[in-house]
């Protein structure tokens, strides 16, 4: 067994995720659900440990087994040359061996209308400086919508975009901007370490992969604040919840700075789920929340629970809640009212809109 012949497999399956686990088959998850491939036996020690290690340099061995888990990028080839696929790794020890979760990432990065999202989210590409966060659970589509927006800015503007990545996912197309990618452990050695170094880089944008911590945090905003346009994900479930994250992370001696530099440099929150589709396939549903003075304010008074309300009253702007955006999808005959519920953060008001 091959780890190629797998990751071609994934490919042809229009999968996500493949899992190698030791005492089960290579398993992949399509539209959501995972899939054993039962036409290959349960794999041993011997074979992941194989697998794992012709995907590794040898200096990413040494940091695997001295950390006992590590995250990289792969990518390989066809017999054209062409990319046949590139793929976001984590391989990891449980119970003393060997897993590996793999993450097929699309070759070519796919536009805001081919993701099915909405048109407002292209207007955040035309912003010149401040702050856009997208969220949402692992594995709902953060990354592909972030790339899109960054293709976006890539395509249309002469500007430095700098991205800081654990690992790097997307290989953007040659554009008018140029691009400067960053890899944790490949090009920098920390996070901390590349957004002091970000200043002194030059970007106009800057992506940041993911905000981890507060100090993450506090870096992000301080970049918005000082004229560049700044974009990364969390893992929250709505836009006030995204809000509240942010402000908690910090001491009680520094939420007013963090809600008043918030306040100033948020432009815009992208929160999806994808769901299902009736016939096969995934899309998402997309709560938007657009920085508007309104917002600004609540933000600044600590008064996220007004959030809602204002997106609910701001649907002329393209502001739209997760259960208007689920609500939707139920009335277009795209995905199922069941699988809408099992999204909804106010089930009775999802009911009430699908009417």
């Amino acid at each position: 067994m091959d780890i190629r012949e797998l990751l071609l497999l994934l490919i042809k399956s229009k999968g996500s995720d493949l899992h190698l686990m030791v005492g089960i088959p290579p398993t992949i998850r399509v539209d959501g659900s995972l899939s054993a491939l039962t036409i290959y036996p349960a794999l041993t020690k011997d074979l992941i440990e194989a697998m794992t290690f012709s995907l590794l340099s040898p200096e990413q061995k040494d940091v695997f087994m001295t950390n006992k888990e590590f995250d990289f990028s792969y990518s390989f080839n066809g017999q054209s040359d062409q990319a046949v696929g590139r793929f976001r790794i984590n391989v990891y020890f449980q119970r003393g061996t060997i897993s590996v979760a793999i993450r097929f990432l699309a070759p070519r990065v796919r536009t805001i209308e081919e993701l099915s999202l909405p048109k407002i989210c292209g207007d955040f590409s035309k912003h010149k400086q401040g702050f856009v966060l997208v969220t949402g659970p692992s594995g709902h589509g953060k990354s592909s919508t972030l790339a899109a927006i960054i293709n976006e800015i890539n395509l249309n503007r002469l500007v430095h975009i700098l991205t800081i990545e654990d690992p790097i996912e997307y290989i953007y197309p040659k554009g008018t901007s140029i691009i400067s990618q960053r890899e944790m452990g490949m090009d920098t050695h920390s996070w901390p370490m590349a957004l002091r170094a970000a200043l002194r880089e030059d970007p106009d944008v800057v992506l940041i992969g993911e905000m981890r911590d507060p100090e993450t945090m506090q870096a992000a905003i301080t970049l918005a604040e000082t004229g560049h346009l700044v974009f990364s994900t969390l893992h929250t479930n709505s836009a006030a919840q995204s809000i509240d994250r942010i402000v908690d992370s910090f001491g009680a001696d520094q939420k007013l700075q963090i809600r008043m530099q918030l306040a100033s440099t948020l432009r815009g929150i992208v929160s999806q789920r994808l769901l299902p589709k009736i016939g096969g396939g995934r899309i998402p549903a997309v709560e938007v929340l657009i920085g508007t003075p309104a917002v600004a304010s609540n933000i600044r008074d600590g008064k996220t629970h007004l959030i809602d309300s204002v997106i609910q009253t701001s649907k002329d702007m393209g502001m739209i809640t997760i259960d208007e955006s689920l609500a939707q999808l139920v009335r277009d005959g795209i995905v199922s009212l069941d699988d809408a519920m099992s999204y909804a953060l106010r089930e009775d008001e999802l009911l009430r809109l699908v009417g």
